[in-house]
């Protein structure tokens, strides 16, 4: 089953520069937002901030980014299962310029916000890395922007890299109810890349595919199972989601982006009954 208002293909929404331009209203919801820029080398983009708060994230190459008068040298990676990258933080409000001498593709996390906090870069050897869940569900987190990790207003972010053949996002869990210390209502986005698989549907490797489950979690909710490749992205409005499931021989990442309305910055989530506890999440 694929609702299609959840599913986004590689390349289905693109918009001038973006190979990927999801914003609420697209996605139905009221914060969470994610663009992919793609530079040719040498060439730079103008960003308003707006209402949004933003994250510049490397996914290929490195950039410059000026914003409030600073100049931010981000040094990137080749690519996302290559590395860790660093990363700068736009507040809003804000006019910024991202520019790349040799070109890349970059990630812009953002959540619509109420504060404006002050723009900051994000070094590469801060970002706690976290190995997640055990045996065949075991995974690496980066998490680059936790709640309880790097201070934004309401924006949450982190990548996961789930080894060949695994399970992640499992248990199924949830976070679409506000009950105080016990689970928290976000707004997610998963993006995805698998090794092999990159260019997003073009070339070798074009046909790798895994799997990702959104099960209802009240009558009408969202319902997904999706085939999942290089440049795809899911929506999660709500629901128990998980697993995302890499296939045999290649690895599988994405990028989770999450906002709520909630009056604190919090990850608080429930895990589906009768699948088991303590594994981790996302």
């Amino acid at each position: 089953m694929t609702d299609h208002h959840l599913f986004a293909a590689a390349g289905s929404e693109s918009h001038g520069p973006y190979a990927l331009d999801i914003g609420p209203k697209r996605a139905g919801w009221e914060y969470a937002a994610l663009r992919v820029l793609e530079l040719r080398p040498g060439a730079s983009h103008h960003l308003p901030t707006g209402e949004f708060e933003w994250i510049v994230l490397p996914l290929a190459g490195a950039c410059s980014v000026l914003v409030d008068g600073e100049i931010i040298e981000l040094r990137g990676r080749e690519g996302v299962f290559d590395s860790v990258s660093d990363f700068a933080y736009l507040p809003r409000d804000a006019h910024a310029q991202i520019a790349s001498g040799a070109g890349g593709r970059f990630a812009l996390a953002g959540a619509r916000c109420g504060r404006r906090l002050p723009a900051r870069y994000g070094p590469a050897p801060e970002v706690p890395v976290e190995r997640r869940g055990s045996g065949i569900s075991g995974r690496e987190v980066r998490n680059f922007a936790a709640a309880d990790v790097f201070d934004c207003d309401r924006l949450i972010a982190v990548e996961v890299i789930t080894p060949p053949g695994h399970w992640s996002s499992y248990p199924a869990h949830k976070h679409d109810e506000g009950i105080p210390g016990r689970e928290s209502v976000l707004e997610e986005i998963y993006h995805y890349e698998f090794e092999g698989g990159q260019g997003a549907g073009a070339g070798a490797g074009a046909g790798v595919a895994g799997y990702q489950r959104i099960a209802p979690s009240r009558p009408g909710g969202a319902d997904l199972l999706a085939e999942v490749r290089s440049g795809d992205t899911v929506l999660v409005p709500n629901g128990w989601h998980g697993p995302s499931i890499a296939p045999p021989g290649h690895a599988m990442y994405y990028l989770n982006v999450m906002a709520g309305p909630g009056p604190g910055r919090e990850w608080n989530i429930s895990f589906r009954e009768g699948e088991g506890y303590g594994e981790g999440h996302e």
